[in-house]
């Protein structure tokens, strides 16, 4: 949040939040991404979590 509008890389997200060994394969982080979407976007039908293809996730700099 405090970097809202800025893309954080999947590494990054992964490293900071689970073991690094984490496989570059597995879909934790997508799984996570979709339980923080029903819980913070659906309820209050805004896009606030954005995924950049290729780079990452943001958060969008006018909150979605």
């Amino acid at each position: 949040m405090r970097h809202r509008g800025t893309v954080a890389p999947r590494a990054e997200i992964v490293a900071a939040v689970w073991d690094v060994n984490v496989g570059s394969d597995s879909n934790l982080l997508e799984v996570y991404v979709g339980y923080l979407r029903r819980k913070v976007d659906e309820p209050f039908g805004r896009n606030a979590i954005q995924t950049v293809r290729g780079h990452g996730y943001r958060f969008a700099a006018d909150g979605g």
